[in-house]
């Protein structure tokens, strides 16, 4: 019984004692556990605030030194993250302020709007303008405070080359346009305002310039071709047939000089006070066919003819006769310049839906894709390319003669095939 005692406490005794050693070395683990846990909280933190230099300690554990190799390449990667970051910020950086300062350094002034009209940001150009020191004291504000547009204004996406009044620069002309910024979540615009002081008042000296001048001019040519009218009508007495030729050829190359003067006069009317038409009824066929008996003679003197394909209905407009000539007259006679082959001028009258079209067609030179959308521009000349006299008023002053009737003229043309005109006028 005893010895059943005693063995039974020493079997305890040894139990208690493998006990003791298994927690003291599970203790021992378990520390080591917290310990590396502690560290990888720690390099968390600092990762999360920022510091992405700390690492982890290698431990010689397979379990845990791959956990800390993912960790510290985790920290490598975000710290290369941030100097790509950080470059790519220092770069934009750059950019902004260089497209900021090529902005800044722009003639025109650029306003960013609500749809409110209030203003959002403003270039230097327009604090100058607006007579504001600083930008943030124009921000919030109405733009209507600053600018009075030339007639009433509630919808921002219609504002474009209009003229504008700057109440602190109010001897200064100003034009404005806008585009709305669709980059962005809410309605942005960019007014985008132009100083015109400068170009009014050039265009308003040179209109002056060329008013007077050739009002001037006007007066000594109409003396002079009336005295080359009366020596050739043998008033002074009988002249030689070399005289004749020479005072016929003074008196085209004045008519010519005539001709120039009095379209720089018509441009500058239309100029300042628009065309006035006197409109009546007017038929057609003879209406062109007298014109062209008119321009024969020029034409053979370049020794060309010119065929007219009359209506066969005769078709009647409401025009200025005055006017509709002059476009015909100018159309023919460019035809007769710039056409250098044998084959006729065509003059054709034709009709399509709501329009009667006068077409003139030469077979010349033509007129290349390039210039054809100058042809109707102001001062614009193909004469001066072949060293010829032309202001480039001409066909400018037809288009607007015919666009005041409601019409247009359109042109096409095939370089060395032919060049045709086209006077489109509403029927009556």
């Amino acid at each position: 019984m005893f010895s059943y005692f005693y063995i039974t406490n020493i079997c305890v005794i040894i139990i208690f004692v493998c006990l003791f050693f298994v927690t003291r070395k599970t203790n021992k683990r378990w520390s080591k556990i917290n310990d590396y846990l502690g560290k990888v909280t720690t390099t968390v933190d600092s990762v999360r605030y920022g510091d992405l230099t700390t690492k982890l300690e290698k431990i010689d554990h397979p379990t845990y030194q791959n956990v800390t190799d993912s960790i510290n390449r985790m920290v490598e990667t975000l710290n290369d993250r941030e100097k790509m970051i950080v470059e790519y910020q220092s770069e934009l950086m750059n950019q902004n302020r260089l497209l900021e300062s090529v902005i800044n350094s722009l003639s025109d002034g650029i306003l960013i709007i609500n749809d409110k009209f209030e203003i959002l940001r403003a270039t230097p150009k327009i604090l100058k303008w607006f007579g504001v020191k600083r930008g943030k004291d124009i921000i919030g504000k109405n733009v209507f405070e600053f600018i009075q547009f030339s007639q009433d204004q509630t919808d921002v996406e219609n504002i474009a080359n209009m003229e504008v009044f700057i109440k602190h620069s109010s001897t200064k002309s100003f034009v404005i346009n806008s585009a709305p910024l669709t980059s962005v979540e809410k309605k942005r615009y960019v007014l985008i305002i132009k100083d015109i002081t400068t170009e009014k008042e050039i265009a308003t000296l040179k209109e002056d310039f060329v008013a007077t001048l050739t009002h001037d001019l006007k007066v000594p040519i109409i003396a002079a071709a009336n005295m080359i009218d009366l020596f050739l009508g043998r008033k002074f007495g009988e002249i030689s047939d070399k005289q004749e030729f020479a005072l016929d050829n003074m008196r085209a190359s004045n008519q010519e000089l005539l001709n120039l003067v009095q379209i720089l006069l018509e441009t500058y009317k239309i100029s300042e006070k628009g065309i006035e038409l006197k409109k009546e009824q007017v038929f057609l066929n003879p209406f062109i066919q007298s014109i062209i008996n008119e321009m024969t003679p020029i034409a053979h003197d370049a020794d060309m003819e010119i065929n007219f394909e009359a209506s066969t209905d005769n078709p009647k407009i409401l025009a200025d006769p005055t006017q509709l000539q002059r476009v015909v007259k100018n159309l023919i006679s460019n035809a007769i310049n710039h056409s250098h082959t044998e084959k006729a001028i065509e003059v054709a009258i034709n009709s399509i839906p709501d329009y009667i079209t006068i077409s003139v067609t030469d077979f010349g030179q033509g007129i290349s894709k390039d210039e054809l959308r100058l042809v109707f521009n102001k001062y614009y000349s193909v004469a001066k390319k072949l060293r010829k006299v032309g202001t480039g008023l001409g066909l400018y002053l037809s288009q607007q003669i015919a666009q005041a009737h409601g019409g247009e003229i359109t042109v096409e043309s095939k370089e060395h095939v032919k060049t045709e005109f086209c006077i489109k006028l509403p029927k009556a």
